[in-house]
């Protein structure tokens, strides 16, 4: 009996070893043989070179400087390597004498680990022309490596800076969104930079390799090239965008030139910054001196910047006013204030319009005729149709995290404050005031609107590759509203052509155009006060901002001219001048040729 149990012991333990040995040389031959594969085929990805930006003529506004980065072997801080380590960065720093051993040693610490076997990048960015003197001395060392690493650059600095935008160091949790940045490093921060980014950094490359116990390459079994055919041209132009830039020196505001179809030409936010300073990084009192401003340079006041359209708004509202509830004949007696709810509504001007119909009211900008003509039509059917208009909406320019402004209304102001609407606030949304708050993007889509009939939508980009950027509109005026823009145009045109239009006296354009002054208010005027200071009057940041909206030319309109002054008081005085300018220019580069 002891035989047997010995017997089927002896065979049970040979059995069992027989099964594992199956298991391992058959069973589990794949994945052995994976791990074996990984042990000694690597795969290195290339980072792309990021897309350039260039202008509607091919001018460059942002490119790759050519330069190279230098990377040191891993572990060489162990024991047994210590002096090679030392010797590496005692010839670095002596071949490259603006490179501080202090500043390589910390960036080698940050990846240094004994799982980690790639080469650690310890100088991110040197110039062509400084490391080709001594390239051939560090590239024969075997624990030095340089890799091409190019750099962006925006050759115009700060010449539409908020538009272009800029490229910095990635963050995790940017990193955690795209894997990709992680090789690259770089990534849109603002502006197109950002909205195009996924475009324009490119698809990596693939390098496997053969390595041995040392992680030695042995051969080289793949090479893809990575994919950097990511062009952005941009339909802006950079020659007429530094001449306007030059007409904004020591101004806060915005301005854009669109054409009608929503094709922007130049579009500025100013005050502004060399873009470059974020490439290569700023000092934190510059930092601290341009994010303290009270003029906020790192706004970009074209679409971040809410304001009250003051007066632009009167074009949109008076096509409304004489489409539904009124007609184009209905009019007012001005006599410059009205009282109503224990308040005066006041008119700017000091002894009224007297008799004023639409024409009257849009060319003279009178405040009495849209008080009265709100309380005929009403803050729901005004709300409802500035909506339809497009304003309490982005415009769809391709540009990161549009507002949206705000088109006040009883629901908005039940939804935001949890109280009831009073008629006072209709009167002050008639006259664009109140919390009435638009972009001045937005109100150059209207003044498109206004000049076409259709909704565009604004667009930088001309061609992403060779793919040409198609125009889109909306219609969104009814039969009627249409049938009524002539009244519109022609009280615009009269605006900046008629000697008691409001933007007259200030222009001195060669094109004939129509369009809209206004003066908003950022501080209330009180009630007891009988004389008002004038605007020159004011400290600065208490005067209105100027705005003045345009198209032409006035008989074949092509192209939208906005500009907004921050604290520039009235529309017409401030703006007058540099919208003028403009259109002059627009004349000289041929983009206008009839006036």
């Amino acid at each position: 009996m002891k035989i047997k149990f010995i017997l089927l012991v002896f065979v049970s333990t040979w059995l069992a070893l027989i099964v594992r040995i199956f298991f391992l040389s058959v069973e589990s031959n794949g994945h052995y043989t994976n791990l074996s594969h990984r042990n000694t085929i690597k795969t290195e990805y290339i980072a792309p070179v990021r897309g350039e930006i260039l202008d509607r003529n091919n001018r460059p506004v942002a490119i790759n400087k050519l330069g190279f980065k230098i990377q040191l072997a891993p572990h060489l801080t162990y024991k047994k390597n210590i002096e090679k380590y030392e010797k590496e960065i005692q010839v670095i720093t002596s071949l490259l004498p603006n490179i501080t051993a202090e500043k390589i040693k910390k960036n080698y610490k940050k990846e240094e680990s004994y799982y980690n076997h790639n080469f650690i990048d310890i100088v991110q960015f040197i110039p062509y022309e400084e490391i080709m003197p001594v390239y051939s001395i560090l590239n024969l060392r075997k624990n030095i490596k340089i890799i091409p690493a190019p750099k962006r650059y925006y050759p115009y600095k700060n010449i539409a800076a908020h538009m272009i935008g800029y490229v910095s160091h990635a963050n995790r949790k940017e990193i955690k969104k795209d894997p990709l940045l992680e090789l690259i490093g770089y990534t849109g921060k603002t502006g197109l930079e950002k909205y195009y980014n996924k475009y324009l950094q490119g698809t990596p490359g693939k390098r496997k390799i053969q390595v041995n116990a040392s992680n030695q390459e042995i051969t080289e079994l793949l090479y893809e090239d990575a994919s950097e055919d990511t062009k952005l041209t941009l339909s802006m132009d950079m020659e007429l965008q530094s001449y306007i830039s030059s007409l904004f020196k020591n101004k806060v505001g915005a301005v854009v030139v669109m054409d009608v179809n929503g094709s922007i030409l130049s579009a500025g936010s100013f005050p502004n910054y060399d873009l470059n300073i974020f490439v290569t990084g700023m000092s934190y009192k510059m930092y601290e001196g341009l994010s303290s401003s009270l003029d906020h340079p790192f706004t970009n006041k074209l679409v971040h910047g809410l304001y009250p359209p003051g007066s632009t708004i009167k074009p949109m509202l008076g096509l409304l006013y004489i489409s539904s509830d009124l007609n184009k004949n209905w009019s007012v007696d001005c006599r410059s204030s009205l009282p109503l709810g224990g308040r005066i509504f006041r008119c700017w001007k000091k002894k009224g319009h007297r008799h004023t119909s639409i024409n009257k009211a849009i060319r003279e900008s009178c405040d009495d005729y849209f008080y009265k003509g709100s309380l005929i039509v009403g803050n729901k059917k005004m709300s409802n149709a500035l909506i339809r208009y497009g304003l309490s909406k982005k415009t769809g320019i391709d540009l990161p995290n549009e507002f949206l402004g705000v088109v006040p209304s009883r629901d908005w102001k039940k939804r935001k404050y949890n109280k009831a609407w009073n008629i006072g606030e209709t009167l002050n949304m008639s006259i664009g005031q109140g919390d009435f708050l638009t972009t001045p993007l937005q109100v150059a889509q209207q003044t498109a609107l206004i000049a076409t009939g259709r909704l565009p939508r604004p667009h930088l980009v001309k061609k992403v590759g060779s793919k040409t950027y198609i125009d889109n509109f909306k219609e969104v005026f009814n039969d009627k509203e249409l049938s009524n823009l002539p009244v519109i145009r022609k009280s615009m045109h009269q605006v900046c052509n008629n000697p008691k239009g409001t933007a007259r006296n200030y222009l001195s354009s060669k094109v004939t155009i129509a369009g809209k002054t206004g003066t908003a208010q950022v501080v209330a005027i009180k009630q007891d006060i009988q004389k008002r200071k004038l605007e020159h009057e004011m400290s600065y940041y208490r005067r209105s901002h100027a705005w003045f909206t345009s198209y032409g030319p006035y008989k074949n309109p092509k192209y939208v001219v906005m500009v907004m002054i921050e604290h520039g008081g009235h529309g017409g005085h401030a703006a007058g001048k540099i919208v003028s300018n403009i259109y002059n220019k627009l004349l000289e580069l041929k983009y206008i040729d009839k006036r």
